[in-house]
């Protein structure tokens, strides 16, 4: 998996337009990210573009998070540019594991990517949006609670709200939620952990509170998916345009990217659905929300 993903990397980087990793200094810490531009960035010189932070899960990086997620593909078909940054110790302080206040200070990492990003490129500053998987997608809920102001919308892939996230949560603006969680997730489990995270529900009521979403639940709508695929997608979304907030279940699927190849390392991390693509899913989110 290594070898494979040196190689990839080492592909995108031999086109400089495309692809390159960028640095910055933090706090006396060397911080990369690699940046991934569409042709059309080319192309088109006066036009703006929207950025998606793409957080990879613990214990990858962010080579391995642009192989397995293959965002770029996306980015291409509807013209964004991607950030994927590297956590240290392929790491994202969320409160587990670390000090949420004193820890390592990703959140000013991911202010000053923006900062240099707005320098850099031409970009969309009302539609700036994070995802991430895993302990990604738990970072991405807390840049969602913490940069309301620069993130129009966030979408978490295996990662209910964090206990720490909850507790230190401002609650000030409104931002759109996309949750996405499999029922049989053994490495973050759909139920809930008590004082580590929410369940999925939980989250998905916790945000809709938290946009001002009133009203009973609506009934969620199943996805219809490919001829012998082991999983089942229900979609349950609610809110006003440009703050609503999403729940996909996906009923028997692991901790996993929908729509992803196969990618398992020797953990239990369970199916991967067919029935979506997670990537396209999101875009079409991510593209009715603005700051």
């Amino acid at each position: 998996m290594k070898i494979a993903v040196s190689l990839f990397i080492l592909s995108c980087l031999s086109m400089p337009v495309l692809a390159q990793v960028q640095s910055l200094q933090l706090k006396d810490e060397k911080r990369r990210y690699i940046v991934y531009t569409p042709a059309a960035y080319q192309s088109q010189p006066q036009k703006t573009f929207p950025v998606v932070f793409n957080f990879h899960g613990g214990g990858m990086s962010m080579a391995e998070q642009m192989l397995y997620t293959q965002m770029n593909k996306t980015a291409e078909r509807h013209q964004f540019i991607v950030v994927y940054p590297q956590g240290i110790k392929q790491d994202w302080n969320v409160g587990f594991g670390m000090d949420y206040l004193a820890g390592t200070d990703d959140v000013g990492f991911t202010q000053a990517m923006l900062s240099k990003l707005k320098q850099d490129y031409r970009i969309d500053e009302q539609r700036v949006y994070a995802t991430g998987l895993s302990r990604g997608g738990f970072f991405a809920l807390r840049l969602a609670a913490e940069l309301p102001q620069q993130f129009a919308a966030a979408a978490s892939v295996g990662a209910p709200m964090p206990e720490p996230v909850r507790q230190h949560h401002k609650k000030t603006g409104k931002v759109g939620m996309l949750l996405i969680q499999g029922t049989a997730d053994k490495v973050v489990l759909f139920e809930g952990k008590a004082a580590s995270y929410l369940s999925a529900e939980d989250t998905f009521d916790y945000w809709r509170q938290h946009n001002g979403i009133e009203g009973a639940r609506p009934q969620p709508r199943l996805l219809p998916g490919p001829a012998g695929d082991a999983t089942q997608v229900s979609w349950l979304e609610q809110g006003a345009a440009g703050a609503s907030v999403a729940l996909i279940t996906v009923k028997e699927g692991g901790h996993t990217w929908p729509g992803a190849d196969a990618f398992n390392v020797g953990l239990p991390i369970g199916k991967t659905t067919r029935a979506i693509d997670a990537n396209e899913v999101m875009w079409e989110f991510f593209s009715r929300h603005r700051r």
